[in-house]
């Protein structure tokens, strides 16, 4: 069980108050399927992936980054059982999309990027601790049905 001070809390809850889910869910999806092209592999259904601009028009990448965003809500509702909370979510991207689970870090990594070129000096030194601890948290409970 992860332990939170109530100024992580504070953060991570502060920094999601502030997201526009539209854009940051598109640019942090596009930005990882650009720098990691390997996976691409999992959106063959999504259409033109060609090149960058394809990437960043891409309607459906536009409409999975919010749907990901979205579902990091899931976890900060549920800080204190985000394992439990992304058991299914853990089995059905093992199980049924095979989706290799170290693109989960990747991506979090992108999302760190793109929220902290959004926030600027606001996205403090303890702001981007709190963000990626509850990031790692998310992406080791996704990879749990791996272990």
């Amino acid at each position: 069980m992860v332990e939170w001070t109530d100024e992580e809390r504070a953060a991570i809850s502060n920094i999601f108050s502030k997201l526009d889910y539209d854009e940051i869910g598109q640019k942090s999806l596009s930005r990882c399927l650009i720098v990691y092209p390997w996976t691409q592999r999992y959106f063959g259904g999504f259409g033109n992936l060609y090149n960058a601009e394809a990437i960043m028009n891409n309607p459906m990448i536009a409409k999975h980054g919010t749907t990901v965003l979205h579902g990091l809500d899931r976890a900060l509702k549920n800080m204190d059982d985000i394992k439990n909370t992304y058991a299914e979510l853990s089995v059905l991207h093992s199980e049924k999309l095979h989706v290799d689970p170290d693109n989960f870090k990747l991506l979090s990594d992108c999302l760190t990027i793109v929220i902290a070129g959004k926030m600027g000096n606001a996205f403090t030194p303890e702001y981007q601790a709190s963000f990626q601890k509850f990031l790692s948290v998310v992406v080791s409970a996704l990879g749990r049905q791996y272990h």
